[in-house]
């Protein structure tokens, strides 16, 4: 299957420098057809800094880009030529299976959803990181779409995150979490309460609640919480980690026996960074829209372009979408015809 890419060139913090050389490394390592969107002028001065040559990339012109600071709605009203915009349209018109972005999230989000629309049956569209934990990797959604939800918002979530686990994790029955503050069925607010209620009907490999401690501990697969605690956690995460390798570079500073330590356990060091390095998931995806949506952080090397643009690839070629249509029109019917509470749980490994 031959998949293109809208790459929103004039997004993040270094645009469109690193959104350029991300794509050319996508390109070359990946053979991606990336359509590379924004003012093409900067984007060819950009792209004369690298070896092209028979790389399958295309510039697609957009006169405007949209600040990182900029209020979503008013972005989206009134730069109907903004770089994300094109890349949103070209994907809703089907000349392009995705689109990756590191600019303004929530005007990224916006735009998606108005240009695009969502999957049917999809009440809310939903983040999903990627992080590590001691058995592997684990899905982490809502990280930031969702301030607020009702419960049935976080079962939808569940459903998708369990599917994104499946099919581009290769987790074979992945196990399914609910952020609260304890473990206890009672523990939790008002919706997490009934949250839990209703994920224990749902046809999922649901293991009860789970706390802040267990996203790296590998107790659970996927982990679903709101996206205000979600988004306050993550970027919590990211600080600390960035916190640990700053308090690490200082000690190991400090004294010559420390310096020569560091450099036999170099490779340990290395190691570890990569772990907890965002540029090695590149981006995360707005599971629950239609084609595949990426959104990479503001200050995204090439690097983590690169790697946004492989998980854009997975996404499409494993169906994430047509899976996530089919289960949660399944979910609705069941809905439907019975109550959440009783019935015969759905399939998911079909």
């Amino acid at each position: 299957m031959d998949i293109t890419i809208a790459l929103d060139a004039m997004g993040g913090d270094y645009a469109p420098a690193h959104p350029v050389a991300g794509a050319v490394l996508a390109a070359r390592e990946y053979g991606a057809r990336l359509l590379l969107v924004g003012r093409s002028a900067e984007i060819e001065a950009e792209l004369a800094r690298h070896r092209t040559s028979g790389l399958p990339l295309e510039v697609v012109h957009a006169s405007e880009a949209v600040g990182m600071d900029e209020s979503p709605v008013t972005a989206f009203r009134r730069k109907k030529d903004s770089s994300i915009r094109v890349a949103a349209t070209l994907v809703r018109d089907g000349r392009a299976h995705g689109v990756v972005s590191a600019g303004n999230t929530g005007a990224v989000m916006t735009t998606v959803k108005m240009i695009c629309g969502v999957l049917e049956g999809v009440e809310r569209p939903a983040l999903c990181a990627v992080v590590p934990n001691l058995r592997g990797p684990s899905v982490w959604l809502d990280v930031g779409a969702n301030v607020d939800c009702r419960p049935d918002h976080l079962v939808q979530w569940a459903i998708m995150g369990h599917l994104y686990a499946r099919e581009v994790l290769g987790v074979a029955s992945p196990r399914v979490g609910l952020m609260s503050i304890g473990e206890e069925d009672s523990k939790g607010n008002e919706v997490t309460r009934e949250a839990f209620r209703l994920l224990k009907d749902a046809p999922l490999n649901f293991i009860g609640n789970v706390e802040g401690r267990d996203i790296f501990n590998g107790k659970a697969d996927v982990i679903v919480c709101d996206g205000f605690i979600g988004n306050v956690s993550l970027k919590a995460v990211e600080s600390a980690a960035e916190a640990i390798l700053h308090f690490m570079r200082e000690e190991i500073s400090k004294s010559f026996l420390a310096k020569l330590g560091y450099l036999l356990a170099r490779p340990a060091f290395r190691n570890f960074r990569k772990k907890v390095d965002y540029a090695e998931y590149g981006g995360v995806p707005l599971l629950g829209m239609r084609g595949a949506s990426i959104i990479c952080h503001g200050g995204s090397s090439a690097r983590a372009i690169k790697n946004a643009v492989r998980v854009t690839l997975d996404f499409v070629r494993n169906g994430v979408n047509n899976r996530i249509h089919d289960e949660i029109v399944k979910m609705t019917a069941r809905e439907t015809r019975v109550p959440l509470t009783g019935g015969t749980p759905l399939s998911l490994g079909d």
